[in-house]
């Protein structure tokens, strides 16, 4: 069972690890409103296909915001009572890559987004992949975003009230390291 309070909670795994899922299943089990923020955009018949079967699996009166590079700056619209679920990290950290963004830039953007709804009133949910247990990318574009997504994903952590990794759709709860000997 997932348990989760009204701070910032970081959901991360694999494709088809059930991130997603269990985002929804927070949602519907939430006893308030849920704004979904989308970071997804339809560039070619596979990502409509995705998102028409997200759109399919969730409910139908949450709201929605569609922004490909959702910051702080919409983050702060967001009503306190509600429930935000923003998905995904992984598609955010893309558009901001194709859109001639720097690393500089989109390490700002990722820690003052992670700021926001770390402060916020109501919970935050952030879905996001994690990209480093797999082979090493061929290409130098690959490694850059595998690394970029990693460094985005340890900043929201560790702004995160909880961070649980999912695989095969189980949850896993994480929990910091404290150093000491």
């Amino acid at each position: 069972m997932v348990a989760l309070g009204r701070g910032l909670t970081l959901l991360l795994g694999g494709a088809r690890s059930g991130k997603s899922d269990l985002a929804v299943r927070l949602g519907e089990a939430w006893p308030d409103d849920v704004i979904l923020a989308a970071t997804a955009t339809a560039d070619d018949e596979d990502m409509a296909s995705r998102i028409e079967r997200h759109q399919a699996e969730r409910p139908h009166d949450w709201g929605l915001v569609e922004a490909a590079y959702f910051g702080a700056d919409d983050a702060v619209l967001v009503p306190d009572e509600a429930l935000l679920i923003v998905d995904c990290l992984t598609m955010l950290v893309a558009n901001l890559m194709f859109a001639d963004r720097d690393d500089a830039y989109i390490d700002a953007h990722a820690v003052a987004l992670a700021d926001v709804l770390a402060s916020r009133g109501g919970p935050t949910i952030v879905v996001s992949n994690e990209v480093g247990l797999g082979v090493h990318p061929e290409s130098e574009l690959g490694r850059n975003y595998r690394d970029l997504l990693g460094r985005v994903n340890r900043r929201v952590g560790e702004r995160s009230e909880a961070v649980f990794f999912v695989a095969a759709g189980q949850a896993t709860r994480l929990e910091p390291v404290e150093v000491s000997w």
